[in-house]
């Protein structure tokens, strides 16, 4: 039995994969965002909707959108070059070049330069939530 709200829970663990859910499935991912606009919100509903999108394979439209959306983070603060250098990889990795590795990589080294605890939470930039390519990817 549900009894009581969880919100500052729900927008915790949301904060922490929704990056993940975004490289699987937009539809879940603005599915998780309506469901936080409700009154009431539950941890264990966040947890199905984002295992029902870790469960979908991710295909390579989904990863660029949310890495883009992460690149967001860095837009007005990364050089020229670290742009371009970012839109190269993005680019080689939709024409399969490059394996996705190598943008967690480069997005945990602009981190180095430009610290942000909430992408530094991200389970798509450092694992978690069962096992994510991010934790294998540890150097």
């Amino acid at each position: 039995m549900r009894l009581r709200n969880d919100r500052h829970e729900c927008e915790r663990l949301w904060a922490r994969h929704k990056y993940l859910v975004l490289s699987h499935s937009a539809v879940i991912y603005k599915e998780i965002r309506e469901y936080l606009k409700q009154d009431t919100v539950f941890v264990e509903d966040i947890r199905h909707y984002i295992e029902q999108a870790v469960a979908l394979p991710e295909s390579r439209g989904q990863v660029i959108n949310a890495f883009q959306h992460v690149w967001g983070y860095f837009k007005k603060k990364a050089s020229q070059k670290e742009r371009e250098d970012f839109m190269y990889l993005l680019s080689r990795y939709e024409y399969g070049k490059i394996p996705q590795e190598q943008l967690i990589l480069a997005v945990r080294n602009l981190l180095e330069n430009y610290p942000n605890p909430y992408l530094q939470n991200s389970s798509l930039l450092y694992g978690g939530y069962d096992e994510t390519l991010a934790s294998r990817t540890d150097s």
